[in-house]
């Protein structure tokens, strides 16, 4: 490494080389500030891309190698074909160059055939004899815009408990929902938290977007008594102690207002289902389980490799003995053998969950929803988790996702993720994203891409550095955004980007052109370019998902109260004084309910069911929503029984239970799901949807 201290600024020979890698330079927190990257961010950035910066001689060789490199380079790794339009890499090409089209499908086409849907594998002979291979993938121009409106719930599965739950929501309860949100409330679809595979533990990290891999799903959202080789478990004895227990785990949670005790749920869940893997598959079960196990291939196996060595060595791959921590050596290769029994056991869990989400799915189809579930892709990974240990090869070592210092946190964020090399993903033609987007449309109606910002670029924090001490790396928006559209357009899925906060020029306006929706947020929607005062409905956007809050933000009833700024205050993070944050917070609602009375939607409903001022407040503020021209209304479930509690709070670890709470009423009583589908204030907010108009496609 140079001698360069924190903070000193690179020289030009360092930017170029920065520039040339996708390495931002510098970044703009605000339209009137820029803000310089320091060299030392730059030098392990580039480090993390495999690119030595460490003196200046070996940044002047790795800027002269880089420039010789695409000088000389044909294509680039990856090439996007949009539709019946020609790939802009293939106008740089030098006349005379032939051209060669292996697709998915095993043909051979030329440049002028029209391609069919896939990632092709191309060919380029230049006349003076040079040949480069490269990723073509070919899209259509973009994904169909959702026909008419609809309106949906959100809600955090594991919240969601019913009278057959294991102490925590599951598929089965998401099923139930589906298909009574669907029949009786005419609802378009339900959007659930990402429901990936969790890092062990205990104590498992709660968090639903800091998974342990994003490709498989969790098999603690089993529901056991609906796997069939339930039925045929010959140790009933032990099924009875297993059932008494899970009684006692929802019982806590609905009756004694205990947290949601993930781990105590999944090691009931665990012992239960190796009962059911003891069981042999009938004849049409493992014919089923067997193509599963094809399909998923190599990546399930490692998957299940790291469940099983997490079992014996710990759920952190970077603390087990060195020869494991290579998914490819030797020892694993034994380690596996030893472990057969466990892996498969693994396997076999994925299977059954891919099963019982996918019928969820099927099930919200035919309720009548046009999208189904909307499932939730986290931005990134658990360093120590399966998909960092069985994908090395593509993630940058010793760098962590985040985000740069702003307006609302002057020392930035690092959320513990490592990123993906963009350089690695190119070269593959995107392989593991594409892999993992295809597992998730098997069983989704719609994709919700948390950060979808990520697609661009994302700011990368060196290990053991202050975010502060990070910088942006650019990737491919265009290559990961055919991937995305492709994919969707396959499986016949909507998708929905999570683009709120700081977004860089044109971001938004590329994804809606590709057919991707945003999200909108009532609280936000302000004139920020004009007064700064609330958007008005009709100049929101239509391409976005329009809700009032989200899992991160106060719930609509602790917001019109103020109450998010009192929970704020006890837990010591407020930054200015307790008065002051009252003040602007009351400000802020004041001039929502002015624009809402203004517009004639402070009103109660009818059907019997007595409105208190609240609950008429909330249902104005989805009027509101009902008033812009957004395709698709979403309602956070716990704003239908005046649930005060976030279930998220931004800024704690264990002052807050955080992904702990189940969905409760104004006064803290846990709600069950029977108890929401047969609630007043939720059919009486359900109506006033129904009433406006927004109904399923």
């Amino acid at each position: 490494m140079t001698a360069s201290r924190p903070g000193e600024p690179p020289d030009e020979d360092l930017c170029r080389l920065a520039e040339l890698h996708g390495v931002a330079t510098s970044y703009s927190p605000s339209p009137d500030r820029t803000v310089t990257a320091s060299a030392a961010a730059l030098i392990r950035t580039l480090g993390a891309l495999g690119v030595d910066a460490g003196t200046p001689e070996a940044v002047r060789t790795a800027l002269a190698a880089r420039r010789r490199e695409l000088d000389e380079r044909l294509l680039p790794p990856t090439v996007v074909c949009w539709g019946t339009a020609a790939p802009d890499a293939l106008a740089t090409l030098p006349a005379g160059t032939r051209l060669r089209i292996e697709t998915e499908q095993g043909e051979t086409r030329t440049a002028t055939e029209q391609l069919p849907p896939g990632v092709h594998r191309l060919t380029a002979t230049a006349p003076d004899g040079r040949t480069a291979h490269a990723h073509l993938v070919a899209a259509p121009a973009r994904l169909p815009t959702p026909t008419g409106r609809s309106y949906g719930l959100l809600v955090q599965l594991y919240s969601l408990l019913s009278h057959r739950s294991w102490g925590m929501g599951d598929a089965g309860d998401l099923a139930e929902l589906a298909a009574w949100a669907g029949r009786a409330l005419g609802a378009g679809f339900v959007q659930v938290n990402p429901l990936h595979a969790a890092v062990p533990g205990p104590p498992t990290d709660p968090s639903p977007y800091r998974p342990s891999s994003r490709r498989f799903p969790d098999p603690v959202h089993l529901r056991v008594e609906d796997v069939p080789e339930f039925a045929y478990v010959e140790d009933r004895e032990r099924v009875r102690a297993l059932l008494e227990r899970a009684g006692r785990l929802r019982e806590a949670v609905l009756e004694k207002g205990a947290l949601i005790d993930r781990d105590a749920v999944w090691e009931a869940k665990r012992e239960a289902l190796e009962l059911l893997h003891e069981v042999p598959l009938g004849p049409g079960r493992h014919a089923a389980y067997c193509d599963y196990l094809a399909e998923q291939g190599q990546a399930l196996e490692d998957h299940a490799t790291w469940c099983a060595l997490a079992e014996v060595h710990g759920s952190d791959w970077q603390r087990w003995p060195e020869g494991l921590r290579d998914p490819h050596s030797p020892e694993t290769a034994r380690a596996r053998g030893e472990l057969m029994d466990r892996v498969d056991f693994h396997c076999r869990l994925a299977w059954l969950t891919d099963a019982q989400l996918t019928a969820a799915q099927r099930v919200a189809r035919e309720a009548g929803m046009p999208v189904g579930i909307v499932h939730d892709l986290a931005v990134g990974v658990h360093p120590g988790g399966a998909d960092a240990w069985a994908q090395q090869e593509y993630f940058a070592a010793g760098m962590s996702v985040g985000a740069p210092p702003d307006a609302f946190n002057a020392r930035g964020q690092d959320w513990g993720l490592p990123p993906w090399r963009p350089d690695r993903l190119a070269e593959s033609g995107y392989a593991p994203y594409r892999r993992l987007l295809r597992a998730l449309f098997r069983y989704a109606g719609a994709l919700r891409i948390d950060h979808v910002m990520g697609l661009f670029r994302l700011w990368w924090v060196p290990q053991g550095h202050p975010p502060t001490e990070g910088t942006y790396v650019r990737y491919d928006a265009e290559a990961m955004l055919a991937i995305l559209v492709l994919e969707a357009s396959r499986a016949g899925a909507v998708v929905i980007g999570e683009d709120l906060g700081t977004v860089e020029p044109g971001v938004r306006q590329t994804l809606r052109s590709r057919g991707v929706l945003g999200t909108s947020v009532l609280w936000f929607e302000r004139d920020w370019d004009g007064d700064g005062r609330p958007l008005p409905p009709e100049s929101w956007r239509a391409d976005c998902l329009a809700t009032a809050t989200t899992h991160d933000l106060p719930p609509t009833a602790a917001r019109l109260s103020g109450e998010h700024v009192e929970l704020r205050d006890r837990l010591g993070l407020l930054t200015r004084p307790l008065e002051q944050e009252r003040a602007e917070a009351a400000a802020d609602t004041g001039e929502w309910l002015e624009v809402l009375s203004r517009l004639g939607l402070l009103r109660g409903t009818g059907g019997g069911h007595c409105v208190s001022e609240e609950e008429a407040e909330i249902q104005a503020v989805h009027r509101f929503l009902l008033r812009t021209p957004a395709r698709m209304v979403g309602v956070w479930l716990p704003d239908g029984v005046g649930d005060r509690r976030p279930q998220n709070l931004p800024g704690t670890w264990d002052q807050y239970p955080n992904w702990r709470l189940p969905i409760a009423d104004a006064e803290g009583r846990v709600v069950t799901l029977e108890e929401l589908a047969g609630s007043p204030r939720v059919r009486a907010l359900v109506e006033v949807l129904r009433g406006g108009g927004v109904l399923r496609g």
